[in-house]
């Protein structure tokens, strides 16, 4: 261990200032006008596994953003670990809410501002540097292979296309992730499970064409007003989803299970005063840490309808969209719910609209096993990094490909973030702490030290 902190410590600031370079490329997969920018990453993403040490760098092409490959073989014999990143982010959106310029990393009380700078440049660049650290101390235990991709943000729509297609060479023993996050650096955890995903885009047309509210208003339905109130009836007055057999296969957990998952440390006067609200919300019945990390729900992720621009425009507009997410939990299936959720919101719409639902890109919800040789080498690199050991917890994002590497590779996946949940991913002043970058740079050659041991 003493070796790693003085590895750390000697490279501390070019660790930093590598990352900060990272962190200036606009990666954004969602929009092309960042496409040069995408690209541009992927190419610096692959340098540096090349200065690293990795062999067999190589931007791989799909129908979309490229994927970057690199590995490092030492002895066949060995166990493999396949890490797997994303190199692009979300759209910085809305940039006044930002204050400091979201592709210009600054640094304050300690953390990191930038887009990216814990969702996932940070976090898979961690696994670069302890790389790049294991070869110059000749620690490296195991053999490895790097996946970062350029695509996650906007579903991994090719992803599953490569790993099929690439199969033999992606084969290994263990996918370690570091896309997600921890309880905080004082109660360090390990996730266990993710929900999956069901991403649609409805659309509410009315009139063929936006009328004036003062002529026609009272008298031709107003689509804004006819998706709110289809919105709102797809929760009932205790939270609960409404679309009939949405929790047809959702399992509910133990008494037992519910103890240990509620046992993780939890303030809700710390959450509420985070976030400023100033009561939690949600399905009654269920704790925040059920809600978060077990439950599925129903978020509406935009919204948007007739005039927004500055001053007054007395319109009724001529049509009504949002996006709607479903976070699933296991048994339930993507394009189960989508379908469900399709045929729902076609009938629950009045005569005077026309109802149009997309859906877009999907996953499945995945638990983690606690019993692996990859999870208990996990456990002891935390307890020797950190001092005390790991709390599993349910993680309540989704990592699509999780599903899909278990189902292709036939591989589980150890889910080992640095992040915090105030981390404000996808949203303005995202942050990732120092102290973070740099601990799980220690932390990550442990994992493959006792990963090593414990696969004889």
């Amino acid at each position: 261990m003493q070796e790693i902190k003085n590895y750390v410590e000697t490279h501390k600031q070019r660790f930093l200032d590598e990352l900060f370079e990272l962190l200036r490329f606009p990666s954004v997969s969602a929009d092309p006008k960042y496409k040069a920018d995408v690209l541009k990453t992927a190419d610096y993403v692959a340098q540096k596994l090349k200065d690293a040490g990795a062999d067999h760098v190589e931007i791989c092409p799909t129908a979309g953003y490229p994927i970057v490959y690199g590995e490092k073989i030492i002895d066949a014999s060995l166990p493999t670990v396949l890490i797997y990143g994303h190199y692009d982010v979300q759209p910085a959106d809305p940039l006044e809410l930002w204050k400091t310029p979201p592709f210009e990393p600054t640094v304050r009380d300690g953390k990191i501002y930038a887009r990216g700078a814990c969702d996932d440049k940070g976090q898979f660049y961690m696994h670069v540097k302890a790389f790049e650290l294991m070869m110059e101390t000749n620690t490296l235990a195991c053999n490895v292979k790097f996946m970062i991709e350029g695509e996650e943000e906007v579903g991994s729509a090719n992803l599953g296309i490569f790993v099929k297609d690439n199969a033999d060479r992606l084969k290994a023993d263990v996918v370690l992730i570091s896309d997600t996050s921890m309880i905080s650096m004082e109660h360090p955890s390990i996730e266990t499970g993710l929900r999956g995903l069901a991403y649609m885009e409805v659309e509410v047309v009315g009139p063929n064409r936006d009328l004036h509210s003062g002529v026609y208003g009272g008298a031709v339905a107003n689509p804004a007003t006819i998706l709110c109130k289809m919105i709102a009836s797809l929760h009932d007055e205790n939270n609960h989803i409404t679309i009939p057999a949405f929790y047809d296969k959702v399992i509910e957990l133990t008494d037992e299970e519910k103890k240990a998952l509620n046992s993780a440390p939890y303030d809700e006067a710390e959450y509420t005063k985070d976030l400023d609200i100033e009561e939690v919300w949600g399905e009654k019945g269920y704790s925040t840490l059920e809600r978060t990390g077990t439950r599925p729900t129903l978020e509406v992720n935009g919204i948007w309808s007739g005039y927004i621009g500055e001053g007054a425009k007395t319109v009724l507009p001529s049509k009504a969209n949002a996006k709607i997410s479903m976070r699933l939990v296991p048994n339930q299936s993507s394009e189960e719910i989508a379908e469900i959720f399709t045929k729902h919101f076609e009938s629950i719409a009045p005569k005077n609209v026309k109802v149009k639902v997309t859906p877009h890109h999907g996953g499945e919800p995945v638990v983690t096993p606690t019993d692996s040789v990859a999870y208990q080498a996990a456990e002891k690199a935390i307890e020797d990094s950190f001092g005390k050991k790991a709390i599993p917890t349910r993680g309540g994002g989704s990592i699509p490909i999780v599903a899909l590497f278990e189902d292709v590779l036939g591989i589980k996946s150890v889910l080992f973030g640095f992040g915090l949940d105030s981390d404000a991913l996808h949203s303005p002043n995202e942050k990732y702490d120092i102290y973070n970058y740099y601990k799980g740079i220690e932390t990550l050659p442990l994992f493959h030290k006792y990963f090593a041991e414990l696969s004889k």
